[in-house]
C-alpha cells in the first residue's frame, strides 16, 4: 500500500489559496471603506472641497459632542431602539410560543406572521406612510369613528415617533417569532411532561424551562435587532420624508444621511457615524458580557 506523504507547510499554504480571494474581496469591500471613512472623519470634506479637503484633527468630535442637538438624538435614537426591543421580544416570545402549540390553524398563521419580512421594506414604510395619513389613513378615519379628532401623525416630532416605532415593529416581528419558534422546537419535549408530572404550571414552566433553554438563540437575536433597530435609516426617512418637520423626526442614521447626503457635511457625517459605531459597540459588548454569553470563552 503507497503512504501518504502528509506535509502540513502544504495544507496551510492550499488553504491560504482558498481563503485569499474571500480575503482580498473583504479588504476591498469592508476594511478599506471603513479606514476612508476613519480618515475623512477628521476631515473638512464637503461639497466645495470635495477634491481639496484638509485634516482638521478632532474638530469635528468636538463640534459634535458640543452639540446639544446630539445628545438629544442619541436619547431619543435609545429611546427608540429600547421600546422596539421591548416590543419585539415580549410580542415575539409570546405568539411564538403560541405558534408552538398544535392548534387548529397554525400553519396558516405561521405564514401569516412571516408575510411582512417577505415584502421589501420600503413598500412596507411606504404602506404604513398611507395608513397614518392625516386626510385619508384608516388609523384617523377610525379615530373619527370612535369621536376622537385626526392625529397629526407624520406632522410632529412625537407623532412621526409612534407611527414609525409601530411600522418597525411590523417589520421586525416576523424575525423574532421565526428565530424564537425555531428554538422553541429544539427544547425536549420530555423535560415538559416531567415538570408537568411535578406539577408545574404554565408560568413555572416558562420561567424554569422555556427562557433558560431559549438564551442561547434570545441573546443574539436581541443583540442584532437592537443594532438593526438603531440603525434603520429606512422606516425614518421612508415615513417621515426624511426627517420632517423641519429635521424633528430623525433618530441618529437618518440625521448622519442627511448631513451627508443632503447638505454634503461629508467628514461631519463621517465622524457621526464613527461615534454610532462606538456606541453600538459599547452597548453590544456591555449586553453580551451582562448575558455570559462568552462566559466559556474566558474560562
Amino acid at each position: 500500500m503507497k503512504k501518504l506523504n502528509y506535509s502540513p507547510g502544504r495544507t496551510e499554504n492550499e488553504a491560504w489559496r482558498f481563503v485569499a480571494p474571500a480575503l482580498l474581496v473583504t479588504l476591498a469591500v469592508i476594511l478599506i471603506p471603513f479606514l476612508y471613512n476613519i480618515i475623512i472623519s477628521f476631515s473638512d470634506m464637503n461639497l466645495s472641497t470635495f477634491y481639496r479637503w484638509k485634516m482638521l484633527g478632532f474638530t469635528n468630535y468636538f463640534d459634535i459632542f458640543s452639540d446639544s442637538f446630539f445628545w438629544y438624538l442619541l436619547l431619543k435614537t435609545l429611546l427608540w431602539t429600547s421600546i422596539n426591543l421591548v416590543i419585539l421580544v415580549t410580542a415575539g416570545i409570546l405568539l411564538a410560543v403560541l405558534l408552538n402549540e398544535k392548534l387548529p390553524g397554525s400553519a396558516f398563521f405561521k405564514i401569516l406572521f412571516i408575510l411582512p419580512w417577505a415584502v421589501p421594506q420600503y413598500l412596507t414604510a411606504l404602506v404604513w406612510k398611507g395608513i397614518f395619513n392625516y386626510e385619508t389613513g384608516p388609523v384617523n378615519l377610525f379615530l373619527g369613528k370612535l369621536g376622537i379628532e385626526p392625529v397629526m401623525w407624520l406632522g410632529s416630532e412625537w407623532g412621526a415617533f409612534w407611527a414609525t416605532l409601530v411600522t418597525n415593529v411590523w417589520l421586525g416581528l416576523p424575525f423574532f417569532i421565526v428565530v424564537v419558534l425555531a428554538g422553541l422546537q429544539t427544547i425536549p419535549r420530555n423535560l415538559y411532561e416531567a415538570a408537568e408530572l411535578d406539577g408545574a404550571g404554565f408560568w413555572f414552566l416558562f420561567r424554569k424551562v422555556t427562557l433558560p433553554l431559549l438564551k442561547p438563540v434570545l441573546v443574539p437575536a436581541i443583540m442584532l435587532s437592537g443594532i438593526w433597530t438603531f440603525n434603520n435609516l429606512n422606516v425614518i426617512w421612508l415615513v417621515t420624508d426624511g426627517g420632517y418637520p423641519s429635521d424633528q423626526t430623525h433618530i441618529l442614521v437618518s440625521w448622519v444621511y442627511k448631513a451627508g447626503l443632503s447638505y454634503f457635511r461629508i467628514g461631519y457625517a463621517a465622524a457621526y457615524g464613527i461615534i454610532i459605531m462606538l456606541v453600538l459597540l459599547f452597548f453590544s459588548w456591555q449586553y453580551i458580557y451582562k448575558s455570559k454569553t462568552l462566559e466559556n470563552v474566558f474560562e
